[in-house]
């Protein structure tokens, strides 16, 4: 049950994925607007070259962020069956953002984009390499009566 529940949040993640690649440029620009104008409620004066630029790393950091937590999601499928689920997290969500590109390259006023596929995987590297780092630096809790030499080793009172 819990597998199935961690797949269905990959595929509701991943739709929301899709859902945002399939919008034209106008609607996709009219998202970006919106967290602009969050910057403008703070005084933040998005028609000069810091609001392009603002705007440019919104939509940037936006694709950072999807890609980081899809291979998260990714992750915590595949953790207990595989060795190398770092590696395979990071392929999954790179060969998706490729898909991701390719499928915008048939919206409306959207372009495929190599940097962003770029900015997509260094998401999920990223995350791996946080997770990595965690499990690493983790302290591994184990039980003292686990193990046959555990028991063995035991003093039994007379």
């Amino acid at each position: 049950m819990k597998l199935v529940f961690k797949v269905i949040l990959l595929l509701i993640w991943m739709s929301v994925i899709f859902y945002f690649s399939h919008q034209s440029g106008e609607q996709s620009s009219e998202t970006s607007l919106l967290v602009l104008k969050l910057f403008n409620f703070f005084h933040v004066d998005i028609d000069s070259s810091l609001g392009a630029f603002l705007h440019l790393m919104i939509r940037k950091l936006a694709h950072f962020s999807e890609y980081f937590i899809l291979s998260l999601l990714f992750y915590n499928i595949i953790r207990p069956y595989t060795k190398h689920k770092y590696l395979y997290s990071i392929i999954f969500t790179c060969f998706y953002a490729i898909t991701d590109e390719i499928h915008q390259y048939y919206i409306p006023n959207r372009v495929a984009s190599f940097l962003d596929v770029l900015i997509d995987t260094c998401g999920a590297s990223l995350a791996m390499f946080f997770l990595y780092l965690i499990n690493k630096l983790k302290p591994k809790v184990t039980s003292p009566y686990q193990g046959e030499d555990c028991i063995q080793s035991q003093k039994v009172p007379s």
